[in-house]
């Protein structure tokens, strides 16, 4: 699965672009505002990430600035299933890329494969230390379920209070349909 912004050309992983993701994310900065990310990030990390078989209909893609050169990766999104069930938005953004807009770029292409999915709903959450990542959150349409949680950081080695965000998908000739693992698999 591929999307294309005003700006960005967001694709799924290839081993060739280790050097290039650990370029972008191996930053204590980035990282510690992530779940699921250790801490040192190192070139054998982005190999074992873009080694990983992700759900076909949940894709886990980079973004790549598009440039009168070679794209330059900036960051990813990536809708991942939770253990509950429901599915989440999850991204982030290089350091040197913060304040350019990129995120909600990415996020707005990234909720547009989610409605064509037929997802009825995203979730996302932040760590309260990252309020710009719950205004950016805000600006694409999430609102806050009222849940404020501990949440494992792999890069901090604790849990870390995290505030919660739900975004109902509303599609407008689209018959409703549950987003359960029958449904995506179909």
């Amino acid at each position: 699965m591929f999307a294309r912004t005003e700006r960005l050309l967001l694709r799924p992983g290839f081993p060739e672009d280790a050097p290039a993701l650990v370029a972008a994310i191996a930053d204590d900065h980035v990282v510690r505002q992530l779940a699921k990310v250790p801490w040192p990030y190192r070139l054998s990390d982005a190999q074992a990430f873009l080694r990983v078989q992700h759900y076909p209909l949940l894709p886990s893609l980079l973004a790549f600035e598009r440039t009168s050169e070679a794209p330059r990766l900036v960051g990813s999104c990536a809708l991942n299933r939770r253990p509950s069930g429901s599915v989440e938005l999850g991204y982030w953004v290089a350091r040197s890329e913060w304040g350019r807009g990129i995120a909600p770029e990415a996020c707005t292409a990234m909720i547009a494969i989610a409605q064509a999915l037929r997802l009825h709903a995203l979730e996302a959450s932040h760590f309260l230390d990252n309020p710009k990542s719950g205004r950016i959150l805000e600006k694409l349409g999430f609102h806050p379920t009222g849940v404020i949680a501990p949440l494992f950081c792999k890069a901090r080695g604790e849990d870390v209070p995290a505030r919660f965000f739900r975004l109902g998908l509303q599609r407008a000739c689209a018959p409703q349909v549950q987003d359960d693992e029958e449904t995506l698999a179909a």
